[in-house]
C-alpha cells in the first residue's frame, strides 16, 4: 500500500488548479461562456473541501480566496477586471507551489505522479462534473510487463495447438488401421466397437484442435488490442501544454509592455508524457522569445498598419512517428544585422560576418550563446533561450529549424518523436540475434556483392550515393561470429545515419518493420553502449534495440578489435527460466561479459535446446511449471551428452534441504536471488568454464 497520503489529492488538486488558470485566461479574453464563473466557483469550492480533508489549511485558504475573487461576478452581469484575473492567477501559482512541496522525493510514494500531473484535466459538457481518468506511468509499465509475460504463455499455448494437431493426425492414422465397417460380420462385435472408439478419438482430437486453435488465435488478437490500448494510455494530448504557454505569453507581454494574443491548434495530437515534459520547457522559451524579440510595441505596430496586439501561434501536427511544434509570430522578424554584430563581438572576423547569408545567421542563432538584446533583462539578453530549445531537440533526437521575414515575423519549428518508448524500427537478424534499428536512422537497405566491399586503411567500406562509408557485419559489434566479409556470398546491408555520419551494417536477414516498445535495461545490466534498450516481440521474446549513433561510431573505428574478440569468444550459456524479467537480466549480464546466451522459458524447452547444440554452462531456475530445475538437472545428468556440462541453480529458495537437493541433482553452484551479486555470479561462471 502506498505510504504517500497525498497521492490522489495532488492529482485532483493539480487538475482543479489548471482549470482555474485556464478559466482566468478565458475571462481576460472577453466574451467567456456565461456559466464559466459559476463553474470556476464550484471547482474552487471542491478544492477547498478536498484540502481540508487531507489537512492542508493553506491550500484551503487559497481556494477560499479564489471564491472571494470570483463571487461578485457569478451572475455574469459585469466583465471580470484584469486586476481580479491577476489575483486569480497568483492564487493558482501559490497553490502550485504548495502542491509541489507535497510531492515525495524520487523513489518514494507515487512514481507516476509527475506524469499524471503533466496534463491538465479536460472538462466535458458544461453541465457535467469534472470527470478525469489518470493512468500512472508506473502502473502502465507494470501492465505492459504483464502483457509481455502473457504473450510468453500464449506462445506455449500455440505449441499446445501444434501438439493437438499431431494428436489428431495420430488419431487419423489409428482410425485408418482399423477394419472397415463391412468387416464387422466377419470379426464380430469387438472390431465394431474398436472402430467406434477410433472414430470418436478422431472426432475429439479434431474438435480439440479446432477449439484450442480458435481460442488461441482470438486471445492473440485481443492481447494485441489490449497492448495497443495500454500504449495509447501512455500518450497525453498536446493541449495539456496550451494553458501554461498562454500564461507564459501573457506574463512575458506584461514584463516588456506588449500586447499579445496567443492561439494554438492541434490540441488532440497525443504524445508520450516524457516527451511532453521535455518539450514544454522548450516551447515556453520559444513563446517568451517571440514576445521579447519579435512582437513590437503597440505604437510601432499601429504605425506599421498592424493590430496593436501581436499574435503568437503554436500549431501541433503529427508527421508519422514524429510531432512538429510550429511557433509563429507576426512581429518584426529577426534583426539579422544585430545577429551579425553579436557574432562579430563573439570573435567572428568582420569580413566573414559580412558574407553570412540569412540561413547562416539563423544557424548561428540556433547554436546558442548569441543575443540581439542590447541589455540583459529578466526576459532576454543572455543568449540562452534557444540553448534550451536546442538541448531539448538533442535529448529527444529531434530537430529545430528557424525561418524569418522582415516585418512579417519569425517561425521556429521543433520536430520530436511521438514517444521515447514506442518507435518504428527495422528488425534484422545477424549471427542468430534479432535486433531493432530505429527507422528514423535507416537511410536505405541495399544488396551488396562481395566485390562491392573494399578494404581500406580504417577497415571495410562501400560506396553509397557517391560517398565512401564504413561497412561492418552487424554480428561483430554484437559480439557474435560473423562470416567472412569477402567469402563470395552477397550481403544484405542497412545504411544507418548516426547523426554526423553514415555507415553500412551487414545483416543475415531483414525481418521487416515493426513498432517496438523500448524498455530500459535492468539496473544491474552492464550492456554494451551499442544497445539502447530492449523490446519484446509478439511472442514475448526479448530483442535488443540498437543505438544508431554508437553503431555508426563503432563501424567507423574499424573492426580489428572485434575480430580478435570474436576469435576468443567463450562458450555459450543456456539460461532456463520462466520469468521474463530474470531471463532478460541474466542475458544482459552474461552478454555484457562476452558470453553468447541461449534462452529457454521452461525445463522441457531447455532440455530440447541443450540436445541440439553444445553449451558450456546451464543457468537454471528451480521453480518452473512442469519440469522444475531439479528435474532438469537430473535429466541432464542422465544424458551422456549433457552430463559433463556444469550447471548453476538460481532460485529464491534458500532452505538447507533445497540446497542439498540441488547439489545432489548435479548443480555446481547454488545462487539465492535475495543474495544475488552480479560480480560473484560472473566469477563463478568463469571458474566453472575454465
Amino acid at each position: 500500500m502506498s505510504q504517500d497520503p497525498y497521492r490522489y489529492f495532488r492529482v485532483e488538486a493539480n487538475e482543479i488548479r489548471e482549470q482555474l488558470g485556464r478559466g482566468a485566461l478565458q475571462l481576460e479574453e472577453g466574451a467567456p461562456p456565461p456559466d464559466l464563473v459559476a463553474r470556476l466557483l464550484r471547482a474552487a469550492h471542491t478544492l477547498k473541501g478536498a484540502a481540508r480533508v487531507v489537512k492542508q489549511p493553506q491550500i484551503a485558504e487559497l481556494a477560499h480566496a479564489a471564491e472571494d475573487a470570483l463571487a461578485p461576478f457569478r451572475e455574469g452581469a459585469a466583465a471580470v477586471p484584469r486586476e481580479r484575473v491577476d489575483v486569480l492567477l497568483h492564487i493558482t501559482d501559490a497553490i502550485g507551489a504548495l502542491l509541489g512541496a507535497l510531492t515525495p522525493p524520487p523513489g518514494r510514494g507515487d512514481p507516476g505522479a509527475p506524469a499524471a500531473a503533466a496534463a491538465a484535466g479536460r472538462s466535458g459538457d458544461a453541465e457535467e462534473p469534472l470527470r478525469v481518468v489518470r493512468a500512472e506511468a508506473g502502473e502502465l509499465d507494470a501492465l505492459m510487463d504483464g502483457l509481455a509475460e502473457t504473450h510468453v504463455l500464449l506462445g506455449r499455448l500455440r505449441r499446445d495447438v501444434a501438439s493437438a494437431g499431431r494428436a489428431r493426425r495420430l488419431a487419423d492414422l489409428v482410425a485408418e488401421q482399423l477394419p472397415p465397417a463391412r468387416a464387422r460380420d466377419a470379426g464380430g462385435a469387438a472390431p465394431a466397437r474398436l472402430r467406434a472408439v477410433g472414430e470418436e478419438l478422431r472426432r475429439v482430437a479434431a474438435d480439440l484442435e479446432a477449439s484450442l486453435g480458435g481460442a488461441v488465435s482470438q486471445l492473440g488478437r485481443e492481447l494485441g488490442q489490449v497492448r495497443d490500448a495500454a500504449e495509447r494510455l501512455r500518450l497525453l494530448p498536446a493541449g495539456a501544454l496550451f494553458a501554461p504557454l498562454e500564461r507564459a505569453a501573457r506574463d512575458a507581454a506584461q514584463a516588456v509592455g506588449r500586447q499579445v494574443a496567443f492561439q494554438a491548434g492541434g490540441a488532440d495530437v497525443r504524445l508520450d508524457a516524457r516527451v511532453l515534459g521535455v518539450v514544454q520547457g522548450a516551447l515556453v522559451q520559444l513563446v517568451r522569445n517571440a514576445v521579447a524579440h519579435g512582437i513590437e510595441a503597440p505604437a510601432e505596430r499601429v504605425a506599421a498598419r498592424k493590430s496593436a496586439a501581436g499574435l503568437v501561434r503554436l500549431d501541433v501536427a503529427r508527421r508519422g512517428s514524429r510531432v512538429a511544434f510550429r511557433c509563429r509570430d507576426d512581429g518584426a522578424g529577426v534583426d539579422l544585422e544585430a545577429v551579425r554584430r553579436a557574432a562579430s563581438a563573439r570573435g567572428l572576423a568582420p569580413d566573414e560576418a559580412l558574407r553570412l547569408g540569412t540561413d547562416d545567421l539563423l544557424a548561428l542563432l540556433l547554436k546558442g550563446g548569441l543575443s540581439t538584446s542590447v541589455a540583459v533583462t529578466e526576459m532576454a539578453g543572455r543568449g540562452v533561450g534557444l540553448d534550451v530549445v536546442r538541448e531539448a531537440a538533442a535529448r529527444l533526437g529531434g530537430q529545430v529549424t528557424m525561418q524569418t521575414e522582415s516585418a512579417r515575423g519569425t517561425t521556429v519549428e521543433l520536430v520530436v518523436p511521438v514517444s521515447l518508448a514506442s518507435l518504428g524500427a527495422l528488425v534484422v537478424e545477424a549471427g542468430g540475434v534479432a535486433a531493432a534499428i530505429p527507422l528514423d536512422a535507416v537511410r536505405a537497405a541495399v544488396r551488396l556483392s562481395a566485390r562491392d566491399v573494399t578494404r581500406a586503411a580504417q577497415g571495410d567500406c562501400i560506396v553509397h550515393e557517391g560517398k565512401v562509408i564504413p561497412f561492418v557485419p552487424l554480428a561483430r559489434p554484437l559480439g557474435g561470429a560473423p562470416r567472412a566479409v569477402r567469402d563470395g556470398r552477397p550481403w544484405s546491408a542497412v545504411v544507418v545515419d548516426g547523426g554526423q555520419a553514415l555507415a553500412a551494417v551487414g545483416v543475415d536477414r531483414l525481418l521487416g518493420a515493426a513498432t517496438v516498445i523500448l524498455r530500459p535495461l535492468p539496473a544491474l545490466a552492464l550492456a554494451d553502449p551499442i544497445v539502447a534498450g530492449a523490446s519484446l516481440d509478439a511472442e514475448g521474446n526479448p530483442q535488443i534495440v540498437l543505438d544508431p549513433h554508437e553503431l555508426v561510431s563503432r563501424a567507423a573505428r574499424g573492426d580489428g578489435a572485434q575480430e580478435a574478440a570474436a576469435a576468443s569468444r567463450p562458450p555459450a550459456v543456456l539460461v532456463v527460466d520462466d520469468s521474463l524479467t530474470t531471463r532478460m537480466l541474466e542475458q544482459s549480464i552474461l552478454e555484457s561479459a562476452g558470453y553468447e546466451v541461449e534462452l529457454a522459458t521452461s525445463g522441457e524447452e531447455g532440455l530440447q535446446k541443450a540436445r541440439t547444440r553444445p553449451f558450456g554452462l546451464f543457468l537454471v531456475d528451480v521453480e518452473m511449471p512442469g519440469m522444475d530445475g531439479f528435474a532438469f538437472l537430473e535429466r541432464a545428468r542422465a544424458d551422456a551428452a549433457l552430463s559433463a556440462v556444469p550447471a548453476i541453480l538460481v532460485t529464491s529458495r534458500d532452505a538447507p534441504e533445497d540446497r542439498r537437493r540441488g547439489l545432489q541433482a548435479g548443480a555446481r553452484a547454488y545462487v539465492v536471488k535475495s543474495e544475488f551479486d552480479q560480480s560473484a555470479l560472473l566469477d563463478t561462471i568463469r571458474r566453472l568454464l575454465e
